[in-house]
């Protein structure tokens, strides 16, 4: 049964289907629905580490999604950023150590050579996910 559903999102046009299916699915089971933003650290070592987005950016690209969650119906809606260096392992961890039932996630159009060189999110966090994974086109 879906009780927690993970959602991250990114602020692109593929994210944000995720982020409507998401609600959908927390607005018909009455699931706590929580969206997140990976953000990237590049760096460290012998320098700064540097995250991809400003804390700013951050802030509005969650408080974005969530408007558009509670707007579809969700109620019961949170928000988080995770600063991690891949998104699919810190997706994946998240969701586990928290106890999420569902991870529902927007994906590009990526076939053939173009997925096989740059990879996929989506299809990393489906295929190693300890939970049920949704991916919305």
């Amino acid at each position: 049964m879906t009780s927690k559903i993970l959602c991250p999102t990114d602020g692109s046009d593929h994210a944000t289907t995720g982020v409507l299916l998401a609600a959908e699915f927390a607005k018909a089971t009455g699931a706590h629905l929580t969206i997140c933003a990976v953000n990237i650290a590049h760096g460290g070592m012998r320098g700064p580490t540097i995250s991809h987005w400003r804390p700013e950016e951050v802030q509005k690209l969650l408080a974005d999604a969530e408007a558009l969650a509670k707007a579809e119906g969700a109620t019961d809606v949170g928000t988080l950023e995770v600063v991690a260096r891949e998104a699919a392992p810190a997706i994946i961890a998240y969701a586990e150590q928290n106890g999420y039932t569902h991870i529902v996630m927007g994906t590009g159009d990526k076939r053939g050579l173009q997925r096989l060189v740059l990879g996929s999110v989506a299809g990393e966090v489906a295929s190693r996910a300890h939970c049920t994974v949704t991916i919305a086109r």
